[in-house]
Formats: C-alpha cells, sequence, structure tokens
C-alpha cells in the first residue's frame, strides 16, 4: 500500500497564504513524491503484468490438459463400442455353443474327464476287493456302462468339428474383447489424469489471478496518488507564475513611477533653465536622460 505519511497535501490556503519561497519548496517536495509514486506505480505496473502472464500460461496449459482430456476421452468412447461390439459377438457365438451342445445332447450328464474317474474308480474297486460273483458282474456291468456313456460322448464331441472352431471363434472374440476393455480402463486412467491437472492449473490460474489484480488496485493507488501530486504540482507552478507576474507588474509600476518622479524633476530642472539659473553636472545628466536637453 501506499504510504499515506509520505504524501504531500496541498490546499487553497497553502496557494493563497505562503510565500513564493514556501511555494517553490513546496513544489520540490510534490514533484519527487509524484517521482517516487510514479516510479512505484510503474513497478507494480510490472508485477501485475508479470502475473497476467503466468495467468494466461496457466490457462494455456490447463487448455492443453483439457484437449488432451477430450481427445483420450475419444479414443475411450471408440475403445468401449467396438468392445461392445465384439462382447455382443462373442455372446451370439456363446449361445450358438450351447445350442450345439444342447442338440448334441452334451449338456446334460456328465462330462469325459468325471466319467474317466469314475470308470477308474470302479476299475479299482474290481481290482482290490473280494466281490461275490453277483456283486462283480454287477460292477462289471456298470464298468461297461460308464465306457459305453464315454465313448458316446467322445464320439460325438470328435464328430462336431464345428462346436470346437465356435469355442475357439468365441474365446477369440471374447479375448479381443478384453484387451479393447484394458485400453479403456488405461485410458479412462490417463484422462483422468488431465482432467486432475486441468483443474489443478485453473486453480493455480485463479491464484495467481487474484494477486494480479490485487497489485493492479496497488498500482492504481499509486497511480492515482502520483497523478494527484502532478495536479498539485502544477497548481503550484501556475500560482509561482501568478506571483512572478505580480513581482514583475510591481517592478514595472516602481519603474514607471521613478520615471516619472525623474520626468517631473526634469521638467523642473528645465524651467529653471530657462529661468536664467546655472545648472551643476548632475542637473545636466538628468536633463538628457529625460531627452529635455
Amino acid at each position: 500500500m501506499v504510504d499515506e505519511s509520505k504524501n504531500i497535501e496541498l490546499t487553497e490556503d497553502d496557494l493563497t497564504n505562503k510565500s513564493k519561497g514556501q511555494l517553490i519548496k513546496m513544489a520540490g517536495q510534490l514533484r519527487d513524491r509524484r517521482n517516487d509514486l510514479n516510479q512505484m506505480a510503474s513497478e507494480r505496473a510490472s508485477k501485475r503484468d508479470d502475473l497476467n502472464a503466468k495467468t494466461r500460461e496457466k490457462v494455456d496449459e490447463a487448455q492443453e490438459h483439457r484437449e488432451q482430456r477430450d481427445e483420450l476421452n475419444e479414443q475411450v468412447q471408440e475403445h468401449k463400442e467396438q468392445r461392445n461390439e465384439l462382447n455382443a459377438q462373442a455372446n451370439e457365438l456363446f449361445d450358438k455353443v450351447e445350442q450345439l451342445k444342447s442338440d448334441m445332447e452334451l449338456d446334460e450328464g456328465k462330462d469325459l474327464e468325471q466319467l474317466e474317474d469314475e470308470i477308474e474308480q470302479l476299475e479299482f474297486k474290481q481290482q482290490t476287493e473280494v466281490l461275490s460273483s453277483e456283486d462283480e458282474k454287477e460292477l462289471i456291468e456298470k464298468i461297461e456302462s460308464k465306457r459305453e456313456e464315454y465313448e458316446q460322448r467322445k464320439g460325438k464331441l470328435e464328430q462336431n468339428d464345428d462346436l470346437e472352431g465356435l469355442v475357439d471363434e468365441a474365446e477369440e472374440v471374447r479375448s479381443e474383447a478384453s484387451q479393447h476393455h484394458q485400453k479403456v480402463t488405461e485410458l479412462a486412467d490417463k484422462a483422468q489424469e488431465h482432467h486432475n491437472q486441468m483443474i489443478e492449473a485453473y486453480r493455480e490460474a485463479d491464484d495467481i489471478r487474484d494477486e494480479a489484480d490485487e497489485m493492479h488496485e496497488k498500482f492504481v493507488e499509486a497511480q492515482e496518488a502520483a497523478d494527484q501530486h502532478h495536479e498539485d504540482f502544477v497548481r503550484v507552478q501556475k500560482r509561482l507564475r501568478e506571483l512572478d507576474k505580480e513581482e514583475e507588474q510591481e517592478r514595472k509600476s516602481a519603474r514607471d513611477k521613478k520615471k516619472e518622479a525623474a520626468k517631473e524633476e526634469a521638467e523642473e530642472i528645465y524651467q529653471k533653465f530657462k529661468e536664467g539659473e546655472t545648472l551643476d553636472t548632475e542637473d545636466l545628466m538628468k536633463l538628457q536622460k529625460t531627452g529635455l536637453l
């Protein structure tokens, strides 16, 4: 802020009643204070301009982050659309797989590995346990039934190449969809980073702009004080010119009075001269100065 205690105040009473010497001194004080305030205003304007430049830099930085964020969000949307399309295709393929399994009656009953385990357990029991003829016969029939079921299911699977191809295709499409989903996640994270950086840059720009606004207020304060001192300096200068004119008028008036008095004296001397009185050298010189001789 401006230190008002250093300011020079000029009143109408000062202009009217102060002597010429006092006014000359005050004019010097006003001029010096004006120059100091102008320098202060200039420095504050420079700081304000620097802060405004930094504000623009931060706004530009925020705009760059905004553009990068928007570009990344566009890419996110593209990958989302591709992911959704591929997932839809994969779902259709898996539906076809299930339909084929249903048509082949593979969707019900036990899978091959489970049947293999059951057959191995029954064969182990046959080999390790002592069974009656009736129990062993029943066990053998069960083993043969399981083997037959296993071969039937295995045959159906081996004979249907379309099912395996559909499964591979569906899994491949699903894998491709997963890759797009991963890109969605990666790009969305980057977009969020740029969004956060944009917000931070705008916040910093606002803070710096507040500093610039405050510095502008300080500049205005100093400039207005400088302008006031300049106006007062001009008023004092004007008053000094008026005093100079008054003094010159007084000197002219004094010279005129002196000249008039000298003329009157010379006329008296000249009258004496005409009347025949003797004039001394000084009287003659006075007559010559007035042009009477």
